[in-house]
């Protein structure tokens, strides 16, 4: 399936071409990962066609063009949404962004299958509908507190549960043509639903009538739903089934079945109707999140950023002088030298560390609020050498964006270690890759337990395809270069290898036409190794300035940079006993993000995304998702294998092209061992041959921990979570350890007795303290261990705390008076100006008014009773949308057009006429 491409519209107008689009290539309200057409189907094209509509905007009101041509990939509305900037463009932010909210849709019908609110069956609108008013409050909470990750999980389940209303229930029977607005108004409640006792359809023995509906709901407009039975066949005395073969209740009277699910030959007109209507209400929901977060935090939702993180874990205690010192000049020359470019970071991370403390969390986009916050670092304190250095990174992990570059300055042992599991947990769930600058090295290096008493690091950044990085305080300046080579946009991983002890071998890794800025990173002691280009020129370990390029020594690191970049096969040769790891790094818009996944059965069958290792003793099953400059179209796949990063071990994977660009990769013999994802292919542009790897490690498991949360946790209310424990291995005690990040108060099971083939179950008790900011994002981490602790797994899940919303009306909006005369053939040299009265009566106030598209300019003064506000715009500019959102997230909109005419005035405009907009009021009105 490919993306839509439309020409991008103003809001009111892209409804229409989508719609068409959709019913042509939709056919099923199914879940994700098969062949066919899916609600992750109806998802993406809303989404895809928002971001491009929201994207001209944003180009609009910055004075530059945004262009894109039919049949423009995903990628290539990214580098248009991002400007012209100099530098390389990924698309692996960007899809990994998408495809949390497409996951989390298809997880609907795997974690919630027998939920009737979920999926609107049993008649549980009212229940339905508050799933969906909850989940857009949490949305707008979440982005408000920068918590994105949880924003797109939410937003993914209500677009499920929201497209589901226009399948299963009979709002298209009812002749209505328009989506149903009180789905998503907090303010409006479900209307006319039939009585329990009311029955609503009619008998149907051969399971396929066109419409079975009594003609008593039909006149009366009484809204319905079909009733599933996935276990039981009874449902109430005349009540509507769902229909379908999982459906036990659709074979007992009124047989058949109102679904619309499937496009089949005596309802697809009906479905064709539910898919429209889905799909524009699910663009609706989009433009109401909107208007409530802004256009610029919008796109960021949406994964428009540039992949380029800066995320620091500083200790702070009394030895750390220098390095602090050199965290700022190094932050300090990142943000100077890349400002402008794609290689600027998008986003700035900072936790410190100290003994007890650590903490907080630093996040901003703001580039000064990093410089600020880094300057106001001290050396001070500490005392005894261990410090709490895993729980600062932590803090790093479960804030920072997925796939970061974390890097942590050091000089002593971790004091947590017993967060060491939770941490490889967060590794393995956000893909994160961690760094260690241990400072002082050589002169711990005198005590015979220095190595163990440091091993933690070292096993933490192998896990995480990091480095752990042995440094003398006079050269940390040197070592901090990977910190630069690192922070920039498109990094991706050509080559990972690891050896301990090491041993006499040959590693070869193939160059592209597209990879640029090659760095090669070797660590170890006493190493020895020749690096050898395709054409057979030869640099050895001791030449630092050579034919291939120069070679920097900082401690137990040699960083190669590459002279020029030799399309074709490199090998590295290396000779030497001593424990060493290996890494091949380099820019390149040819990358791959990928999900562990785990078929379901059920109405709806697909894959789901699986949280935590993959089971062993069964085949391992990813969904990869490959992206590139001109999309995945230009793109062939060739080989996907998991690799022993540390043996020799490879298993070669069969390969099934999906929908969307994704692809359904099956590994029968996986590895016993730790192992990397590797995936060889070609780029058609260029006909050039690549390679790419996943730097996470991963392994199987025969436990399985399972949790699913759907609903916000309440601040200082106990909040209840069940999970399931499972094992196919040893029977016996299980060791239970659950842990936040945010030290909220929780209770647990300490262990679980479990028997080999069977499971038991737990819950974690969490009570959020009542002064918790709405919008606050907990990250949960479950770990169950075996036996003697020979085999573990875990489950990580993002929870959100949210207050009780009780203002549920969105502010008013009154165009006052419009001023100005436009004429069409000097644009340029007339302007116009709309003057609007903006209240929110008893409600909690306005929080923000902003131009949600126009290329003018907003003056605003408080008024006794409001905000009165004036836009002023060229007459090259003649159209606006003002959005006013209040405390909670309600939002109400002004839209204007101003018509061009050859020399009249356009400015009258009635008090009779004011309008009032409330809500998401999607018109354009010309005048």
């Amino acid at each position: 399936m490919k993306l839509i491409t439309l020409m991008i519209m103003k809001s009111s107008v892209p409804v229409v071409a989508l719609i068409a689009l959709v019913v042509s290539r939709v056919q099923a309200f199914l879940s994700d990962g098969s062949n066919g057409n899916t609600h992750v189907t109806i998802t993406r094209h809303a989404v895809m066609a928002k971001i491009q509509e929201v994207c001209e905007a944003v180009a609009e009101s910055e004075g530059r063009e945004f262009r894109i041509h039919p049949g423009s990939s995903p990628e290539e509305v990214l580098r248009a949404c991002l400007g012209t900037a100099t530098g390389e463009v990924s698309g692996a932010k960007f899809h990994t962004a998408l495809n949390q909210i497409y996951m989390q849709n298809g997880f609907v019908d795997s974690d919630f299958m027998s939920s009737a609110p979920h999926h609107f069956h049993d008649e549980a609108f009212t229940e339905g509908r508050n799933l969906i008013i909850q989940g857009i409050a949490a949305i707008k909470a979440n982005v408000h507190t920068d918590n994105l990750q949880s924003a797109r999980e939410t937003l993914g389940r209500v677009c499920h549960t929201l497209q589901d209303f226009y399948s299963h229930s009979n709002w298209v029977e009812l002749g209505y043509k328009s989506p149903y607005a009180n789905l998503i108004r907090p303010d409006l409640n479900i209307e006319n639903i039939a009585g329990v006792a009311m029955p609503t359809c009619s008998d149907c023995a051969s399971g396929t009538c066109p419409n079975q509906l009594l003609p008593a709901i039909l006149k009366g407009k009484f809204l319905t739903s079909g009733y599933m039975g996935l276990f039981s066949a009874d449902k109430p005395q005349g009540k509507c089934s769902h229909g379908g073969k999982s459906d036990l209740s659709s074979k007992q009277n009124p047989r058949g079945g109102i679904s619309k699910d499937e496009r089949l030959s005596y309802n697809a007109d009906l479905h064709n109707k539910a898919v429209n209507l889905a799909s524009e209400a699910t663009l609706e929901l989009l433009e109401d999140i909107r208007g409530a977060i802004g256009n610029k935090d919008y796109l960021r939702l949406m994964g428009i950023a540039r992949s380029a993180v800066l995320a620091f874990v500083i200790d702070t205690t009394g030895s750390m002088a220098e390095e602090i010192a050199e965290a700022k000049r190094v932050a300090f020359k990142i943000i100077d030298s890349k400002k402008g470019t794609q290689d600027e970071p998008s986003e700035y991370i900072l936790v410190p560390f100290n003994d007890p403390g650590f903490g907080p969390l630093i996040r901003t986009t703001d580039p000064n609020v990093m410089k600020s916050e880094i300057s106001k670092l001290k050396a001070d304190g500490g005392g005894d050498t261990p410090e709490m250095c895993l729980s600062g990174l932590q803090l790093a992990l479960t804030g920072a964006p997925s796939s970061s570059y974390i890097y942590v300055f050091t000089d002593a042992p971790a004091k947590d270690i017993n967060l060491k599991e939770t941490i490889n947990a967060l590794i393995r769930s956000t893909k994160s890759s961690v760094t260690f600058l241990m400072g002082s090295f050589s002169r711990r290096r005198r005590s015979l337990n220095a190595r163990s008493e440091f091993q933690v690091y070292y096993d933490i950044a192998l896990a995480s395809g990091g480095q752990a990085i042995e440094v003398s305080k006079s050269s940390i300046s040197q070592a901090t270069d990977i910190i630069v080579d690192t922070s920039t946009s498109a990094l991706v991983t050509i080559l990972q290898r690891s050896r301990d002890p090491g041993r006499v071998e040959s590693f070869s890794f193939p160059l592209d036409e597209s990879v640029s800025n090659t760095t090669i990173y070797i660590t170890g002691s006493s190493l020895t190794f020749n690096l050898r280009s395709p054409t057979g020129v030869s640099q050895s370990n001791t030449v630092a300035n050579g034919p291939l390029g120069k070679i920097q020594t900082v401690g137990n690191l040699q960083r190669i940079q590459l002279n020029k970049i030799e399309m074709g096969l490199w090998f590295i040769e290396m000779a030497t006993s001593q424990p060493y790891t290996i890494k091949v790094i380099g820019q390149s818009a040819i990358t791959f993000i990928y999900n562990f996944v785990e078929e379901f059965k059920g109405p709806h069958p697909g894959y789901a995304v699986i949280d935590g290792r993959p089971s062993a003793g069964s085949p391992a099953k990813l969904l990869l998702t490959l992206s590139g400059e001109k999309g995945p179209e230009a793109l062939e796949v060739h080989e996907v294998a998991l690799v022993e990063v540390s043996g020799v071990k490879v298993s070669n994977g069969t390969v099934e092209k999906m929908a969307g660009g994704d692809f359904l990769v099956t590994v029968k013999e996986v590895p016993e061992g730790e192992f990397v994802i590797l995936l060889k292919g070609k780029d058609k542009t260029f006909s050039s041959l690549f390679q790419r790897q996943t730097t996470t490690l991963m392994s199987q498991s025969k436990v399985t921990v399972k949790a699913k949360a759907d609903s916000s946790m309440l601040p200082g209310e106990e909040f209840k979570l069940n999970f399931t424990v499972t094992t196919s291995g040893s029977s016996g005690t299980y060791t239970i350890r659950a842990r936040n990040d945010k030290n909220i108060p929780m209770t647990h099971p300490s262990t679980l007795s479990l028997v080999s083939g069977g499971s038991a179950q737990g819950t974690v008790s969490l009570t959020p303290p009542a002064d918790t900011v709405s919008g606050t994002d907990v990250t949960l981490t479950i770990e169950a261990e075996g036996p003697g602790g020979s085999d573990s797994n875990y489950a990580v899940l993002r929870l959100s705390v949210l207050s009780k919303v009780t203002d549920l009306t969105p502010p008013k909006c009154e165009i006052v008076d419009v001023q100005g005369t436009c004429n069409s053939s000097s644009c340029n040299s007339s302007n116009w100006e709309l003057s609007v009265n903006i209240t929110d009566g008893n409600g909690t106030g306005i929080e923000r008014i902003s131009i949600q598209q126009g290329s003018g300019n907003l003056t605003q003064k408080k008024v006794e009773d409001g905000v009165m506000g004036l836009y002023e715009a060229s007459c090259c500019s003649t159209s606006v949308t003002l959005s006013a959102v209040d405390k909670v997230g309600n939002v109400g909109r002004c839209s204007y057009t101003m018509k061009s005419s050859a020399g009249s005035c356009l400015m009258s405009l009635p008090l009779w006429a004011s309008l009032l907009l409330y809500g998401f009021l999607r018109e354009s009105f010309t005048l």
